[in-house]
């Protein structure tokens, strides 16, 4: 049986490694995901990410966590907004911030996978994927 949401697959798997002080921690590998990861790490979220083969000889995303003094993670919280049961679509004047501005919404727009700011500073809306803080 096929996995009906990866996103969510990424974002859980990311979590309960964060939880438990995992270094890095491997998921699918979509372009999607990939674009995810992109913009964690351009956001300081994660340390990293590659694309690797696992054990088996699939391709597989492997995200490098990180964390403050070896000790905190970096990242908080992941939460999953648009889901294939319920997307949720935004325009450009409709972006909410995440935590009054510490946190970014992750938003898949016409122009990219990019953070709420850069969707507001490029007057495009879109399908919010994630919030992270």
């Amino acid at each position: 049986m096929g996995m009906t949401d990866p996103i969510a697959d990424m974002i859980t798997r990311i979590r309960n490694a964060n939880r438990v002080h995992f270094k890095s921690v491997d998921v699918f590998l979509s372009r999607m995901n990939q674009d995810i990861a992109k913009v964690l790490l351009n956001c300081g979220y994660i340390g990293g990410y590659e694309q690797k083969k696992d054990e088996t000889g699939h391709d597989v995303l492997r995200i490098y966590l990180k964390y403050m003094d070896g000790k905190k993670p970096v990242l908080s919280d992941l939460q999953r907004v648009s889901k294939p049961g319920r997307r949720v679509y935004l325009g450009k004047d409709d972006i909410p911030k995440v935590l009054n501005g510490y946190g970014v919404s992750i938003i898949t727009t016409s122009k990219g996978v990019m953070t709420d700011k850069e969707a507001r500073a490029m007057n495009v809306g879109g399908e919010i994927l994630c919030n992270v803080w």
